[in-house]
């Protein structure tokens, strides 16, 4: 067993799928010689060579139209961009092309396109997005967002392995921030099925990535007060795991969304839709929601420390909720 960051259980994870399989290859802006904006590809250049580590130009539309291509041609890609808020470029051949080709002509299209998410690190309006729900309304896709680096490495694999095109969303504020021990052997985590992270009894909070962090801690806060909150760790929001969502509202009958996109058209409303519809007689409780606002990523810290969701904020609404 050895301490491995979030950052190092990804390069981890590419390397071993590399080696594993020769199909797998890796395609982006400054992947190769470079090691990545973020150095999760650092070394692959050096041990898999220039034709399956490949430097691109910066154009996120011609990456992923060229990946696409890869995997019709029975290439496994892995297409990373530097920061994922420029995936908007590419939002055509993503949804038109890839997340429609199996359904269209039957064509699978095995490819993971990859890159950092998120705030908390003052990159500013378009350095700190969160996009995730723009695919998670497009059917044909797959979106995952670990929130440590057990799962980063695990769902990394899985998604690799998938033959269907998979969004995978790194946050950025964890790649050296979050440590853990990994097993030495092969593992994977499944696509699609989220994770009690904290068991509880008075509240259910609901989280992924980042803000994951920030709900155990608020849950550790409020367990001195003697509010028990049970965490649950999305992992992945498409496919969404609707039955571990049931169970745990159903168990504590009180439920906390926390998330850091956006408040409008995030994954709270569509779980609050779907708890409603199918827990609404085991609610104590209305639904509450903790996200960020809604405006750009404020670039000065002290205003982006206002928009994001914190421990303080959370723990606010989850006593609120748990005394309701």
């Amino acid at each position: 067993m050895a301490e491995t960051t979030y950052l190092e259980a990804i390069r981890q994870a590419m390397s071993e799928e590399m080696g594993r399989d020769p199909a797998v290859v890796l395609i982006g802006e400054d992947v190769g010689v470079y090691g990545g904006a973020f150095k999760a590809s650092e070394g692959l250049l050096e041990k898999f060579g220039w034709e399956r580590v490949i430097d691109t130009p910066i154009s996120e539309s011609a990456i992923v139209g060229a990946a696409i291509g890869m995997g019709y041609a029975g290439l496994r890609p892995i297409a990373e961009m530097q920061f994922i808020d420029f995936i908007a470029c590419a939002f055509n051949q993503i949804t038109n092309f890839a997340a429609k080709s199996h359904y269209r002509w039957g064509a699978p299209v095995p490819l993971v396109l990859r890159g950092p998410c998120g705030g908390g690190v003052h990159g500013g309006p378009f350095h700190s997005a969160n996009p995730e729900m723009y695919f998670v309304h497009t059917p044909g896709l797959k979106v995952v967002c670990p929130a440590t680096a057990y799962d980063a490495k695990g769902l990394l694999k899985s998604a690799i392995r998938d033959n269907n095109p998979v969004l995978f969303f790194e946050h950025k504020f964890l790649y050296r921030r979050i440590k853990e021990d990994l097993p030495e052997s092969d593992y994977t985590v499944p696509i699609g099925k989220a994770a009690v992270r904290r068991p509880g009894r008075d509240l259910t909070i609901i989280s992924y990535a980042a803000m994951l962090h920030t709900s155990l801690e608020a849950a550790a806060e409020l367990a001195k007060e003697g509010i028990e909150a049970e965490v649950v760790d999305l992992r992945t929001l498409l496919p969404l795991d609707t039955d571990t969502i049931l169970a745990s509202v159903r168990k504590t009958n009180k439920l906390l969304v926390v998330h850091e996109d956006t408040r409008t058209g995030g994954i709270a409303g569509e779980i609050a839709a779907l708890v409603t519809e199918n827990a609404f007689e085991d609610l104590d409780g209305p639904i509450r929601r903790v996200t960020s606002l809604d405006t750009p990523v404020p670039y000065a810290p002290p205003l982006e420390e206002f928009f994001l969701p914190s421990v303080a904020k959370v723990v606010s609404a989850a006593r609120e909720l748990a005394h309701y």
